[in-house]
């Protein structure tokens, strides 16, 4: 007998019992939703057999990691209707995602949207056949049977044999893939099935290897939450910075720049605006802004380990003779700074805050907006400290966060992403630096998840995943603790010993970037901006011509208080106009004619109740000022 814990109710159970028998045991409605286990913390199988002592979770689709199970099962389903529907397609990845799952797949000619019908037709069908799924171990011969002819599973099948991992192979009626899982028990809880695009993809991301047809889905145990899903998705559209962008005049793409985003005026004053807020918060928590150059040699960057871990995403160029990289990151040349002067402990910690412009090679198809460009202004911040300060550091850094992102209303949540096996250091170090991180966030009462080998080369990390008012979220801030660098480029300090020490470094952005944040807010609030952010804050619309001297006075009022405005002198009507304000999503529009002038008043509308009405123009100017100065959202 064995001993499993049930988040604190232990029973005695027979060794060998798996995952989904437990869970049937205690009821058939928690079985039927059962998409995974969780045993000893570590996501596994349903059919994962209980063979010692143990806790154990039972995931339904409401855990994220249930979800992964259940998105992964709909990429197989996916797959088997693919299959059916053309017998001859290969077959590459087909990973769950956070929202769905993609799979790669390559058949006789281009898959398009108007085969989506046909595909989700033959998923509904194997659905409602509800196959059992079957998970077995197999051989490397086995394999090379099962998968002659699927060339991509075969090149993937040999590569994890020669890493000496377990081969596992999933079937569900006449499919069979080569797979880690988990699944499903089988295909029947898929209710609700979509597939929502298809785009290009090479295989293993390699431009010069197969293309193949990425296709995209979602899947849901209800219909109702497909439905619910479908209409976030419309409202996402609408709210597509991409497309917002171009009707609010705020950044554009060029194919003579592929991934490279242009500024137009009104963004500009959005940028800088949004980097004025980015100063005035460094400022008050005592960071020192440096400026260091764009490119740099390529021994600095072979000490600093870029060259050897990230080359193929840098762009290089040879001068006088050397070769040069253009930076992907901040961070060498923050150490540069570091170096031309001694420091003693009493400098540190030394807070460098600096808005690089950088860049990186990223492949065409994962272009995406200005979520993923080539060439962004990261807000970096890099601080040099000694050991016994990590943990006040790390949480001042919280602290500045939580500020930043309670200001435009971004709740968020926090992962720790621990030692990678692509990683530089000693284990020690890691295990010092990861632990370090986590006291740190409790100690502050924050709660954080463990996102296990996915922490940068050089050091462990904690990601800040905020959430968007579509309930989507977003890896923006990240805090990553360096034991590395500082080493390599044998970085050091006078302790109060007297001693030299080599110090520890703390890499941190905020915003992530100011072009994926830029394209964040403008999804987060539809182009509306608050008040304080937004491009242009009044538009002044007069009624008549006789109103425009008017409306010239009250433009330079504005521009004096420092209030953005424009005022709209074309002969089109005031409905016209109003409209067209709206449809720019600025806050305020100050309606005049003989009235208004005859008075000294305007007409506020506003985009914000409570905010509108009839008032003396200097009412409005302190009104608004008082709402900038507030930054009230």
């Amino acid at each position: 007998m064995i001993k499993v814990d049930l988040k604190g109710n232990v029973k005695e159970l027979e060794a060998g019992v798996t995952a989904a028998e437990v869970a049937k045991s205690i009821g058939m409605g928690l079985y039927k939703s059962a998409c995974a286990a969780r045993i000893d913390g570590e996501v596994c199988d349903l059919r994962t057999p209980l063979t010692k002592d143990c806790s154990l979770e039972i995931l339904t689709f409401d855990d994220p990691d249930g979800k992964h199970a259940f998105w992964h099962t709909a990429a197989h389903v996916m797959a088997q209707a693919v299959q059916h529907l053309f017998p001859e397609a290969k077959f590459g990845i087909g990973p769950a995602l956070e929202n769905g799952w993609y799979y790669d797949i390559k058949v006789g000619r281009s898959l398009s949207t108007a085969d989506f019908e046909a595909i989700e037709t033959e998923m509904k069908k194997l659905v409602k056949a509800d196959e059992p799924i079957v998970r077995r171990t197999i051989t490397v011969e086995e394999g090379r049977e099962i998968f002659a002819g699927q060339d991509y599973k075969l090149e993937l099948m040999e590569e994890y044999a020669a890493k000496g991992w377990e081969l596992s192979i999933y079937t569900q009626g006449d499919f069979t893939d080569l797979c880690a899982g988990p699944h499903l028990m089988s295909t029947g809880m898929l209710k609700a099935v979509k597939l929502t695009k298809v785009a290009a993809a090479y295989w293993r991301a390699d431009a010069s290897r197969d293309s193949l047809d990425r296709l995209y889905g979602i899947a849901f145990p209800k219909a109702s939450m497909l439905e619910e899903h479908l209409k976030m998705l419309e409202e996402a559209a609408k709210r597509d910075h991409r497309k917002l962008g171009k009707e609010l005049g705020l950044f554009a793409f060029r194919d003579e720049a592929p991934g490279f985003p242009f500024y137009l005026p009104k963004g500009m004053v959005l940028k800088n605006t949004l980097i004025d807020y980015w100063r005035e918060v460094h400022k008050k928590w005592d960071y020192l802004e440096i400026s260091t150059p764009q490119i740099m040699k390529r021994t600095l960057w072979e000490t600093s380990g870029h060259w050897d871990h990230y080359k193929e995403n840098m762009y290089t160029t040879v001068i006088d003779g050397e070769d040069f990289a253009i930076k992907p990151m901040n961070c060498p040349g923050s150490i540069l700074v570091y170096e031309m002067e001694p420091h003693s402990y009493r400098d540190l910690p030394l807070r460098y805050g600096e808005l690089g412009l950088v860049h990186r090679h990223e492949l065409s198809g994962a272009l995406h907006g200005m979520f993923r460009v080539r060439c962004f202004t990261q807000d970096d911040a890099h601080i040099l400290l000694g050991k016994d300060q990590i943990k006040d550091e790390v949480v001042r850094i919280a602290q500045l966060f939580d500020e930043v992102y309670s200001l435009f209303k971004l709740p968020y949540k926090i992962e720790l992403s621990t030692m990678p096996d692509d990683h530089i250091g000693s284990k020690e170090d890691w295990d010092i630096a990861t632990a370090a991180l986590a006291d740190a966030i409790t100690s502050i009462g924050k709660t954080y998840e463990v996102n296990p080998g996915d922490g940068a080369f050089y050091g462990p990390k904690l990601d800040f995943h905020i959430q968007d008012s579509l309930g989507r979220t977003w890896q923006c801030g990240t805090i990553q603790l360096d034991y590395q660098l500082p080493g390599r480029f044998n970085l050091e300090y006078t302790g109060e010993d007297g001693q030299k020490h080599c110090p520890v470094m703390i890499h941190r952005v905020v915003f992530g970037s100011i072009e994926r944040f830029i394209g964040i807010l403008t999804e987060h609030f539809a182009g509306a901006f608050p008040t304080w952010l937004t491009p242009v804050q009044v538009e002044i619309i007069p009624i008549t011509e006789r109103a425009h001297e008017y409306a010239r006075q009250l433009k330079a009022k504005l521009d004096e208080a420092g209030v953005r405005s424009e005022a709209d002198y074309r002969s089109e009507k005031m409905n016209y106009k109003i409209r067209e304000a709206q449809l720019q999503k600025i806050p305020y529009m100050l309606v005049v004619g003989d009235k208004e002038m005859e008075n000294g008043t305007v007409s506020v509308r506003a985009r914000k109740e409570g905010k509108g009405g009839t008032m003396s123009a200097d009412e409005f100017v302190a009104q608004i000022l008082d709402e900038i100065k507030n930054k009230e959202n």
